[in-house]
C-alpha cells in the first residue's frame, strides 16, 4: 500500500501533463470548448493507464452528449488504490482562449470517502494563505483585520502585502476594502486554483487570495494547500437563489465554516499541475519538431514532499 501512494503523485501529473499537451494546441485561438474537449479527452485517457480505482467528486458537471469528467464517473484500470479525486483539465479556459497566463491542467486525489462533496453549489467565499497565517484568519472578520494580522503573522507590513483577487463586478467592494488598507493587489481574470497555490507557495509574489470564486476549484486547491501545510477559510457562497435552494435541497449548511481539514479530511493529500499557457506560476507547453516540453508540479501529502518537473516529450504529438 505504502509504494502505491508513493507512485501516485508520479502517475497523477502524467494525467495532467496529457491534458497540458493537447488543450496547449489551442492557445489563444478563442475555441474554449474544443481546448477544453481536447483536454478533457487525453485526461480521460491518461486516467486509464494507471493503477488507481477513482471517482471524481469533482469534475465538470453532468454526463451529458459532450465529452468530460463528470461528477461521478469512474476512472483508472480498477486495480490499486481507492480515490477520490478533483479534476480540471483546463483551469482557466478563458485564459487559454484568449491566450493569457497561468492556465493549468489540474487533479487533486485522497483516500476514498474523504472528499467533500459540495453537491449543487458553483460559488464559495475563500481566504487562503500560508502556513504562518493559519491561526489568524477569520473569514467574517473585516478585511483590514484579517491583512493586519496576516501581515503580522508573516513578519511584513500590511503594505508589503500581495493580495490576489479575481476581477469581478461582486469584488468592486473587496477591492477597496483592501486598497484602503494599503495592501498591494493582483487583479486576475480567472485561475483561482492557480490564486490559491500563489498565496501558499512560499516563492510566490502573492501572500494572500481572498474573494469569491468557484466552489469545485476550492475543493480542488484544498488538495494542494493540505499537502502544502497552508490553510483556507471558506463558506458556501451562493450567487442566485436558485443555487441557495438548490443547496439547501441538498442538504448542505451555507453557515458552516469550511478548512482544508474539512474539504479534505485525510493526510494522505496528493495535487499534480501541468502549465497550459505559462505565467508567473507555472510555465507553459513549449512544443518543438520532436514533441514539447511541459512544466509541472506535484505535491505528496504524506511525504510533504514538492517537486517542480520540467519534462521533454521526445516524440511527435498527436
Amino acid at each position: 500500500m505504502d509504494s502505491m501512494y508513493k507512485n501516485l503523485a508520479l502517475n497523477l501529473v502524467r494525467v495532467t501533463e496529457s491534458a497540458a499537451l493537447a488543450a496547449g494546441r489551442f492557445l489563444g485561438k478563442g475555441l474554449k470548448e474544443a481546448g477544453d474537449g481536447a483536454a478533457v479527452d487525453a485526461m480521460r485517457n491518461a486516467f486509464s493507464t494507471i493503477d488507481i480505482n477513482g471517482s471524481i467528486i469533482i469534475g465538470e458537471g453532468e454526463k451529458d452528449n459532450a465529452p468530460m469528467l463528470y461528477n461521478g464517473e469512474k476512472v483508472g484500470n480498477g486495480n490499486g488504490l481507492d480515490l477520490d479525486l478533483a479534476v480540471d483539465p483546463v483551469e482557466g479556459t478563458n485564459l487559454l482562449a484568449l491566450g493569457r497566463p497561468n492556465a493549468i491542467a489540474v487533479v487533486g486525489a485522497c483516500p476514498a470517502g474523504n472528499m467533500y462533496d459540495p453537491g449543487p453549489s458553483y460559488y464559495m467565499k475563500k481566504i487562503v494563505g500560508p502556513p504562518e497565517a493559519a491561526k489568524v484568519i477569520d473569514i467574517n472578520a473585516p478585511v483590514k483585520d484579517n491583512l493586519t494580522n496576516i501581515a503580522k503573522a508573516i513578519g511584513k507590513s500590511v503594505e508589503e502585502l500581495v493580495v490576489f483577487v479575481l476581477e469581478k463586478p461582486r469584488h468592486d467592494q473587496l477591492i477597496a476594502d483592501i486598497r484602503k488598507t494599503g495592501a498591494c493587489i493582483q487583479l486576475h481574470t480567472d485561475g483561482d486554483v492557480a490564486g490559491s497555490l500563489m498565496a501558499v507557495n512560499p516563492d510566490s509574489d502573492v501572500d494572500v487570495m481572498m474573494g469569491t470564486g468557484g466552489t469545485p476549484e476550492g475543493v480542488i486547491s484544498a488538495c494542494a494547500i493540505r499537502a502544502l501545510g497552508g490553510q483556507m477559510f471558506a463558506h458556501l457562497d451562493p450567487q442566485s437563489e436558485a443555487e441557495r435552494q438548490a443547496i439547501q435541497s441538498y442538504g448542505t449548511d451555507l453557515n458552516e465554516i469550511l478548512t482544508v481539514e474539512t474539504l479534505i479530511t485525510s493526510d494522505d493529500a496528493f495535487f499534480a499541475a501541468t502549465g497550459i499557457s505559462g505565467g508567473s506560476f507555472l510555465s507553459g507547453v513549449k512544443y518543438h519538431s520532436k514533441g514539447a516540453i511541459s512544466h509541472s508540479m506535484i505535491l505528496n501529502g504524506r511525504t510533504g514532499t514538492v517537486r517542480f518537473i520540467k519534462s521533454y516529450h521526445n516524440r511527435p504529438l498527436t
